[in-house]
């Protein structure tokens, strides 16, 4: 199984936002009007596909792409395609892409969360994520996921409001790691509900990794794919056939990166991060391309 989630949930996130705002406060701070992260997007002419509400951009790919939900930073020349938390800002004259955790409970707005829409096992216990200690919601019944999407609905919102140009709705697979509470169809259901959102609002809307559920794209109403280390674990060609090439990817190992350069790395957007994402002043941050 894949690598299912950004960094940017978890305990993880924690550090990240940290490194985040302060990013932003520089930019700001700054006032450098070539700075991608301190000004609203004025996106590319890219293709389009029609939703209910009309057309939507899709990404340029191949054209170079950016994950950046650890922390906005200026990007680096030749980049068109950029990734960010919902915190951030779109950068300018870039394809914009806006990241949400939308199928888990961050770890700091747990308490913003009704109790009824965090998934219980049946003992009562909220079933949580031990890798990323995020509680699951509980989007099992069709009244509980139009709750949670009218909360998540105000973030997309919030994208569409800031000029991004698409959403990513992170935790598409969390339905695997509900001891069986939740179920695929729960999952598409929920993520079609958001797409309808999105579409409402002028987005493009992602699938992120959850590659078993790549055959239902069109009947979730999703437009192009966001997955991470689709090289390292021989799936990118999955993501290219369903999503006709419209995929941007990322890899946070040498191995997985040059695998999927071999086999995609001119039909796809790839780049490679550090696991953390982090910005170009930690000891930490990775950033390659082909």
């Amino acid at each position: 199984m894949p690598a299912k989630r950004g960094p940017r949930t978890g305990f993880l996130r924690a550090a990240t936002a940290l490194v985040a705002l302060a990013a932003l406060a520089s930019c700001s701070s700054d006032g450098d009007a070539n700075d991608p992260a301190d000004t609203t997007g004025s996106p590319n002419s890219t293709g389009s596909t029609e939703s209910s509400s009309g057309p939507v951009r899709l990404p340029p790919v191949p054209d170079g792409f950016d994950y950046q939900i650890g922390g906005a930073y200026t990007p680096p020349s030749g980049v068109e395609i950029v990734a960010r938390d919902r915190g951030a800002k779109p950068a300018r004259g870039l394809y914009n892409i806006c990241y949400v955790n939308a199928f888990q409970a961050q770890p700091d707005e747990l308490d913003d969360w009704p109790d009824d829409l965090l998934l219980r096992d049946k003992k009562g216990e909220v079933v949580i994520d031990a890798d990323w200690d995020e509680a699951l919601l509980d989007i099992g019944t069709p009244a509980k996921r139009k709750r949670v999407a009218a909360r998540v609905d105000r973030w997309i919102d919030g994208c569409a409001d800031k000029g991004f140009d698409a959403v990513e709705p992170d935790n598409y697979d969390s339905y695997t790691r509900s001891d069986g509470l939740l179920n695929a169809d729960d999952a598409v259901s929920f993520i079609k509900l958001l797409s309808q959102r999105a579409h409402a609002q002028g987005l493009a809307i992602a699938q992120k990794n959850t590659v078993e559920l790549a055959d239902r794209r069109s009947g979730a109403g999703l437009d192009f794919a966001v997955v991470e280390e689709c090289g390292a674990y021989d799936e990118c060609g999955a993501y290219a056939d369903a999503f006709d090439d419209k995929v941007v990817v990322v890899e946070y190992t040498d191995k997985g990166m040059k695998k999927a350069l071999a086999g995609f790395g001119d039909r796809l957007s790839i780049v490679r991060r550090d696991l953390q994402v982090s910005t170009p002043d930690s000891d930490d941050y990775i950033r390659e391309t082909g």
